[in-house]
């Protein structure tokens, strides 16, 4: 008996010895490329750790604190791999086939979770050529949880046609594109979306005590069998577990869940992005892509389109993409993803890599004139304007009355004029102001204008 005691006493002290790494460090992970990134762990406290790796010029030591968490700190220099890294105290710890490139985190409801064994278009072509070694993947897996969590499951995996075939469509598409453009750079896609998931499962708890009203707009939110009700329950069991991992920057699908109440996802979106930066400690790139038009709702749809617009121009270092002319307005979940993941690459490249300097942008309401009966809108990034059959039938002007009527449209360069019979006096104007509105303004990269109003939103 008292051997037996000793030998589970020696074999539980053996077990606590090992060096224990979050499930987000695996083999075949991508490490952000030019920067410093933190490697974290537990071990025996007072443990000395030692990490070498085969693109370090050094070793790299630290003790493991009292609380057994130990942090390493370390350069990750030009992309490359594969690479071996190895952490060694009582025992070894490998991982290997480690690459350094780029790493996206992409995040949000159903169409940014949806993969191509969903069905997306052309679904079964884009499998069967899904070789890229050098993108890998890791999704996060649903988990939801009261407190913040300090780990989480998964692990990273190659791209291949089975891996990619359940991945994030926008989010592979995204890479591929990334990949293309950069020399082949590593791409890592950390995919952590929830189909049906609200914004206030995703914001940080403390962002409800700061700002009370958006906590009131969260117990208006109805119970689903789909996603949890917990408040801020992804974020602490999904996200939090992982901000100490360097990424680029985040790509967000999501809103259609916060059609109850568009005038708070204002507040809410613009606190999340902020509360998400805040905890990682740095202001990285958060774009956005906007929903798509649904027939399953009323005029709250395009109110949340409008919000993301507005948000997308009012956050630093931040961006959107306009889906709204790629699919059909009857299915929840447009099937159409390439030209998603294609548009946010191309937006990315240009910001962010500075690679080109090509028109990538969609055409962005800037400001309106009323002079007259006339009204003069202003827009960015309109290079080659036109109406995609030769008039538009979206745009509408009101008077001080708000009572709109549509509007005849001109081209005149990158100006749009205005006229109605019926406004003497315009003092307001909207664009494809309705929920299944198909965008009929482009621009010469044929890329579509999001729908707008100049009514003063609450």
């Amino acid at each position: 008996m008292k051997i037996y005691t000793f030998l589970s006493l020696l074999i539980g002290s053996l077990m606590w010895a090992n060096i224990n790494l979050p499930a987000i460090f695996t083999d075949n992970m991508v490490l952000q490329r030019n920067s410093e990134v933190v490697i974290w762990g537990n071990a025996i406290p007072k443990e000395e750790i030692t990490l070498k790796a085969d693109f370090l010029d050094k070793e790299y030591k630290v003790v493991t604190g009292n609380d057994a968490i130990f942090k390493i700190i370390i350069p990750v220099g030009k992309a490359g791999g594969p690479y071996t890294i190895s952490l060694k105290g009582y025992n070894e710890v490998s991982l290997k086939n480690v690459m350094s490139g780029e790493v996206w985190l992409v995040s949000g409801q159903s169409n940014m979770e949806m993969s191509a064994a969903w069905g997306i278009k052309d679904g079964d072509a884009e499998v069967a050529k899904a070789h890229h070694p050098n993108i890998r993947f890791f999704s996060v897996p649903k988990l939801s949880s009261v407190f913040l969590q300090n780990n989480l499951f998964g692990e990273w995996q190659t791209c291949t046609p089975e891996t990619m075939k359940n991945f994030s469509a926008i989010g592979y598409f995204f890479a591929e594109k990334l990949q293309q453009e950069l020399n082949d750079v590593p791409v890592g896609i950390i995919s952590a979306a929830w189909g049906g998931s609200p914004a206030e499962l995703w914001t940080p708890g403390y962002v409800f005590k700061e700002k009370p009203q958006l906590f009131e707009n969260y117990k208006n939110l109805s119970a689903s069998d789909y996603y949890p009700s917990q408040l801020s329950g992804a974020y602490n069991a999904m996200i939090y577990p992982i901000n100490s991992f360097k990424i680029k920057g985040v790509l967000w699908y999501q809103g259609e869940t916060n059609t109850g109440n568009p005038d708070g996802y204002s507040v809410l979106l613009s606190s999340m992005i902020s509360a998400w930066r805040n905890d990682r400690g740095y202001n990285f790139p958060f774009y956005l892509i906007q929903i798509a038009p649904y027939t399953g709702w009323g005029d709250t749809t395009v109110r949340i389109k409008n919000v993301q617009r507005i948000v997308s121009e009012e956050v630093p270092n931040s961006g959107l993409v306009i889906t709204s002319d790629l699919d059909v307005v009857d299915d929840i979940h447009p099937k159409n993803k390439k030209p998603v993941g294609i548009r946010m690459a191309n937006l990315i490249l240009k910001n962010i890599y500075h690679s080109h300097n090509n028109l990538v942008e969609s055409p962005r309401f800037k400001s309106v004139d009323f002079k007259g009966n006339k009204t003069i809108l202003h827009f960015d990034y309109a290079e080659g304007l036109h109406f995609k059959n030769k008039e538009s039938q979206l745009f509408e002007i009101a008077g001080t009355d708000g009572k709109f009527s549509k509007a005849k449209a001109t081209i005149k360069g990158t100006d749009i004029i205005l006229e109605s019979k019926t406004v003497r006096h315009p003092a307001l104007v909207r664009y494809a102001w309705r929920n299944t509105a198909i965008p009929d303004l482009f621009n010469r990269a044929d890329l579509p204008a999001s729908s707008f109003t100049t009514e003063n939103e609450k």
